[in-house]
């Protein structure tokens, strides 16, 4: 701990002095009683109450002390540190094309995938977990870190609205997805390295074949886990229509063979999510996965401490105000 205004602990020196009346000169300046012998009073036992005629002194300068201290504002420190613990490198390959709207999970596809990967990546604190998203093409929302607060704010923020804005080509990407999430990962030097690739549709889009990225994967070591979300026929999808939403049945069209031979290739599993519950049970299986070591670099940040130090300095001064005029209120 730290403090910003240094300069107001130099007031804690008027302490000082005021000990030094405390103890050399205050019993002066007390108002006194003549008796003509006080032989009777000299072994007498003291009471609690004479025993503690100190404390309001003390309180009084406690509290003027920890005021001193949270004026001189303490802040913790800005700190890098190393940690090793075990985990699993993971990225995770979402599509984000305009047809995860549709409606076969609840509230929609996306919406139930990112449910379920933010519970996922709060469940796993351990691990190294990017995020890469794909719809026409495909770009790395946030790169593999263990802040996963991070990561969930950049999660949250993950639409497929993106096409209609012009910021990516809509479309299914699956090969180039997977391609950016290996690029991520390929220095990685973990025993276990994972893409969890999840898509509602076929490859359509993207420079790099499916099968070539899961050759790829598979030469660096990097197993495929492969999650077709979407029911078996039909799925309610949103479409606009005079200004206005209709639902419309669309068929869905997922390439499970593709996916199937992505994750063979790699080593991985194949899984078919056709509601939410089945899409939780998919993460849960890569629980079983083997952890490693690994070296951790952490950033703390500084705050301001300040506030502790003032609330002692209030409590110490309602108590000295409070014993003053109540039990230890001394007459006259």
């Amino acid at each position: 701990m730290e403090f910003l205004n240094k300069g107001y602990l130099l007031l804690l020196l008027l302490l000082v002095p005021y000990v030094l009346w405390y103890l050399l000169f205050r019993k002066k300046t007390e108002p006194t009683m003549r008796m003509s012998d006080t032989y009777a009073y000299r072994f007498a036992p003291k009471s609690l109450r004479q025993r503690l005629t100190w404390l309001p002194a003390f309180l009084r300068m406690a509290t003027f002390a920890f005021l001193i201290l949270a004026l001189a504002r303490p802040q913790t420190h800005n700190h890098w540190g190393n940690k090793v613990t075990e985990g699993i490198d993971i990225m995770l390959a979402m599509d984000i094309s305009t047809s995860m709207l549709a409606q076969d999970l609840k509230p929609n596809r996306m919406d139930a995938a990112k449910a379920v990967a933010s519970e996922f990546i709060a469940g796993r604190p351990d691990d190294n977990i990017g995020l890469t998203i794909f719809a026409g093409e495909a770009f790395t929302q946030c790169p593999m870190t263990t802040d996963h607060q991070s990561l969930q704010n950049l999660l949250v923020n993950v639409r497929t609205d993106l096409a209609e804005r012009g910021l990516i080509e809509d479309g299914t990407a699956i090969g180039m997805g997977l391609a950016n999430a290996v690029s991520r990962l390929k220095d990685s030097k973990t025993k276990s390295r994972v893409v969890i690739l999840l898509t509602d549709g076929s490859n359509n889009m993207g420079d790099i074949s499916p099968l070539t990225a899961a050759q790829i994967a598979k030469s660096y070591g990097i197993r495929v886990y492969t999650i077709a979300v979407g029911s078996n026929k039909v799925a309610p999808y949103p479409m606009q229509v005079g200004g206005t939403i209709q639902y419309v049945n669309m068929k869905v069209d997922v390439d499970t063979e593709t996916l199937s031979q992505i994750a063979a290739t790699s080593d991985g599993q194949f899984y078919r999510a056709t509601n939410t519950s089945e899409l939780k049970q998919i993460y849960k299986d890569i629980d079983k996965l083997e952890k490693s070591r690994m070296q951790v670099k952490q950033y703390t940040k500084h705050y301001e401490a300040y506030q502790v130090f003032a609330l002692i300095a209030f409590v110490c001064l309602l108590l000295e105000i409070l014993l003053r005029i109540t039990w230890l209120r001394r007459i006259p």
